[in-house]
């Protein structure tokens, strides 16, 4: 049991350490804004990343079909 509460104060401590990706100071939706921006730009990553492979996959798989005619 005290290795357990050992472990706990351990990971307390580095919790403290931490910085959070939100302002403590805001309040609702504003709170959230870096969080949220970010995972804006992960989403239209991801978005732009699958148009160009779906694109590529396209037109290398009619240029397949064309030479195999």
């Amino acid at each position: 049991m005290s290795k357990l509460r050992t472990y706990w104060d351990e990971v307390m401590v580095e919790l403290r350490k931490a910085t959070w990706p939100w302002d403590p100071k805001e309040r609702g939706v504003k709170k959230y804004k870096e969080i949220i921006d970010s995972t804006t730009v992960v989403v239209v990553a991801m978005l732009l990343l699958g148009g160009y492979v779906a694109l590529w996959d396209l037109v290398l798989n009619s240029l397949m079909g064309l030479l195999t005619r």
